[in-house]
Formats: structure tokens, C-alpha cells, sequence
């Protein structure tokens, strides 16, 4: 049985890999993939999705049910390596030794926080409105701020966190986390070059006066040239000894290993509190005592922080295909009023934070550059906000992109560890709670923020 189980899994890969490679493909050769920069782990599992049975109730492609299972379940077990790794080879000595440099890091990263809140605040309020209409559940809401600034990852994070703690609409939220995260991936790039080509014509703009286009290689998604092909990481370790990318992911697995004996044991004594703490969160602390241990013995060196970025980027493709194809498009459609009305809320109130906090914290200091990173970070991802910035400030000459990029090293163990906070507090507390305790965070953040001027 054990055999026939791994069979099954390795087989169900395949067929993800497959349809990564037809992602790949069309993304390349298609400008409307080009022009939406949708990764091709979005484009792949939406064509599996509509290809399958799931659409056709039992028809189009005959994917066996445990498959879609498999694929259901796959994303919450890939995640843990992926949010576990996010403190390993953290540095942040690039950030700059000048009080001006800190205080725009502290900036950025607050306003980063206070549209993550808002679009909390968002969900929080459109379950109020339709709760009753729409027979919605208790975390209904909180997908928009994940989807948007969590990205297409983030939904196998909620759904692997929901499935472990028997949450009976885990599949629907996860779905509805998909659903955000397209919507805003999207509105992140069409939106955001529409900014940058209007201020570029007000001349707002302080280096370009004409938007620059978007490189080929990155519109497509391929580097066909050898001699701009960039390199995916150093050879820390001998491959006499052990090999690079082995050595990486053992790291990261060790760290995983001991989050799930951590995890164990705090279920096994009932220790309160902390019961409902998902692995990934006990994965991401020991992770920064790995780190920091690491660092310490004088072995930083050994870790290549762009091997770690390959080995997560290989599992959230995974994760994110996996997750979209095994969608309950049906069900997710029972909540498509709602849905729409705090996508539509959310983008249009995370434009204007962004632009106008941008204009008051640094007025003359790359305000539209600034914002449109933040616009792309806080919508789509972390890819989306260097392009969009690419294209006002082609050479990054100006320091926008080491203060975003010290920020986001800040905000993404911030994220994932509020993450499960704020999903605990709406299913375990009421909505008006949470909403009063999101606001308190609403209105810290922008004191900090203040005070970083």
C-alpha cells in the first residue's frame, strides 16, 4: 500500500509539472500573460482547474479524486519549508548606517502594516454587511488582506493552518485566498503602470520623465540569452561532501523537524494558549535560533541566501498550482457578491493609503517611487513591486529598493506571525472584538510611522 500511495503522489506531481510547463509556455509566447505578469503556477493550475473534473462534475480530464485530494492537502504541507526559511540568512547590515535610512525603512514597513490592517478591517466589515444574506463563516474577510498582500502562497498557508485545526470551510477560504490574490496581482500591474504613466506625464516622476518598458525577459519570464543568464546560488559545499541545495534544504528541514516535535508536545500537555499555533509559526522561531546559531559559530558564509530563494520559489510554484487546481470553484462562487464588494473596497482604499501615505512621510524624497513598490508589495508580490519600481527607476539609482527590500526582510516574520493571531481572534472572538483590536494596531502602527519622521 505504501508503495502504491507514493506511486500515486509522484504521479500527481507529474501532472502539476506538466501544467507548470504549459504555464511557462504560454506566459511566454502570450502578451496577455505577459502584460498581467501572472506567474506560470497561476496560469498552469487555472487551466487544470478548468480542464478537470472539478468544472466539468466528473468530466474533462480524468484525474482521480485522490489526486485533487492530494492537491487539496499538498499546499499546507509545502508551505512549512517555505515560511520556516524566511528568517535563514536574514542580514540587516544592508540597510544602511544613517538615521535617514533607518527612519524610511521604520516608514515604509509602518505603511506596509497599516494597509495590511485596513484590508483586515475591510474583510472584518464586509462579513458584517452580508453575514446574514450570505450565511458567511467566521473568518470570512480575512482572505482579502492575505490574498493581497500575502499573494497565491499565502492561501496554502491559510489552508494548511484551517485543515489542521479542522476548520470546515478550509478548502472555500483557501479557494477565496486564491481568488483575492489574483484579482490583486492583476490590479497591481495594470493599476500601477497607469500611476506611473500619469505621474511620468505630471512630472512627478524624479528620474524618469518617460516611463521605461518593461524588459523582454522579465515580461516573458525566459532569459534566452546565456550571457544574461544569472546565476540561482553558490556552491557553499563541495559536492565530494554534500551538495549546496541538499545542504540548504536539510537546514530548512531540520528546523521543520524540530518545529513538529515543539508542536507535538505543546498538544501533548495542552499547554494554553498556544495549542492552535500552527507548525509553521514554531517553525519560523526555531528557524530564527538556527539562524542566529549560524551566525554566531561564524558560518554565515555557508548559507546562500539566493539557493534558500530557489529552493521556496520551487515549493511555492508547487503549492500554488497544487492549491489553484484543487479549488471548490463552485462553492467559492456562493460567496461571489461578497467577494467582489471587499475586492473592489480593498483596492481601491489600499491605492489611496499607499499614494497619500507615500506624499506625507516622504514628500520630497521618491514619494511616487516609493509608492508604487509599496502599491505593488501590498496587491501582488514582492516580484510585482521590483518591476513596477523597475520601470520609474530603471538602474535603481535611488535608494528605494534597499530601504523596500530591509522593510519587506522585516515585514515577511511579521506577517506570517500575525497571521495566525488574527485567524484565531475571528473564529474565537467576535467580529466587533477583533475590529476594535485591529484598530488599536491601526492606530500604533501609524503612531510609529509618525515618529519615524
Amino acid at each position: 500500500m505504501g508503495h502504491i500511495a507514493l506511486t500515486q503522489l509522484f504521479q500527481a506531481f507529474i501532472l502539476l509539472s506538466v501544467f507548470l510547463l504549459i504555464g511557462t509556455f504560454l506566459r511566454a509566447v502570450l502578451p496577455i500573460f505577459q502584460k498581467t505578469f501572472l506567474p506560470a503556477s497561476v496560469i498552469g493550475g487555472f487551466l487544470l482547474l478548468f480542464a478537470g473534473p472539478i468544472v466539468w462534475e466528473g468530466g474533462g480530464l480524468p484525474i482521480p479524486s485522490a489526486w485533487l485530494i492530494t492537491w487539496g492537502t499538498l499546499p499546507g504541507v509545502l508551505i512549512v519549508p517555505v515560511v520556516a526559511s524566511v528568517p535563514l540568512g536574514l542580514k540587516f547590515s544592508d540597510a544602511g548606517n544613517t538615521d535617514r535610512s533607518y527612519s524610511n525603512i521604520i516608514k515604509m514597513f509602518c505603511i506596509i502594516f497599516i494597509v495590511y490592517v485596513v484590508q483586515i478591517l475591510i474583510g472584518i466589515g464586509t462579513n458584517m454587511a452580508f453575514r446574514r444574506t450570505h450565511d458567511l463563516y467566521s473568518i470570512f474577510g480575512i482572505e482579502l488582506a492575505l490574498g493581497y498582500l500575502g499573494g497565491h502562497g499565502t492561501a496554502a498557508v491559510l489552508g494548511g493552518f484551517l485543515y489542521g485545526i479542522d476548520f470546515g470551510y478550509w478548502e472555500i477560504s483557501q479557494g477565496i485566498t486564491t481568488a483575492t490574490a489574483t484579482i490583486g496581482l492583476v490590479a497591481a500591474v495594470v493599476v500601477g503602470i497607469v500611476y506611473i504613466n500619469v505621474m511620468a506625464r505630471m512630472g512627478k516622476t524624479s528620474i524618469i520623465t518617460k516611463p521605461s518598458e518593461i524588459p523582454l525577459d522579465m515580461a516573458k519570464g525566459i532569459q534566452m540569452d546565456p550571457n544574461l543568464q544569472k546565476s540561482t546560488g553558490a556552491e557553499t559545499t563541495l559536492n565530494s561532501s554534500i551538495e549546496s541545495l541538499t545542504f540548504h534544504i536539510s537546514i530548512i528541514l531540520l528546523a521543520c523537524g524540530i518545529a513538529y516535535v515543539l508542536m507535538a508536545q505543546v498538544q501533548l500537555h495542552q499547554i494554553p494558549l498556544i495549542t492552535q499555533i500552527p507548525v509553521w509559526t514554531y517553525a519560523i522561531v526555531v528557524m530564527f535560533g538556527v539562524n542566529a546559531a549560524i551566525n554566531m559559530l561564524g558560518l554565515n558564509s555557508l548559507v546562500c541566501s539566493k539557493t534558500k530563494s530557489r529552493i521556496t520559489g520551487a515549493l511555492t510554484d508547487y503549492a500554488i498550482i497544487a492549491a489553484i487546481a484543487s479549488m471548490p470553484i463552485r462553492a467559492v462562487l456562493a460567496y461571489v457578491v461578497p467577494l467582489v464588494f471587499m475586492s473592489t473596497i480593498g483596492l481601491v482604499a489600499s491605492y489611496l493609503l499607499v499614494v497619500v501615505l507615500c506624499k506625507y512621510f516622504f514628500p520630497d524624497d521618491y514619494a511616487v517611487e516609493r509608492a508604487v513598490t509599496l502599491w505593488g508589495l501590498c496587491i501582488g508580490v514582492f516580484i510585482t513591486a521590483v518591476m513596477l519600481l523597475k520601470i520609474t527607476d530603471p538602474d535603481f539609482k535611488s535608494p528605494v529598493l534597499k530601504d523596500f527590500s530591509v522593510a519587506f526582510s522585516f515585514w515577511s516574520p511579521v506577517f506570517f506571525i500575525t497571521l495566525p493571531i488574527m485567524v484565531n481572534l475571528l473564529i474565537y472572538s467576535t467580529l466587533e472584538s477583533t475590529a476594535l483590536i485591529t484598530l488599536v494596531m491601526l492606530v500604533v502602527a501609524f503612531i510609529v510611522a509618525r515618529t519615524a519622521l
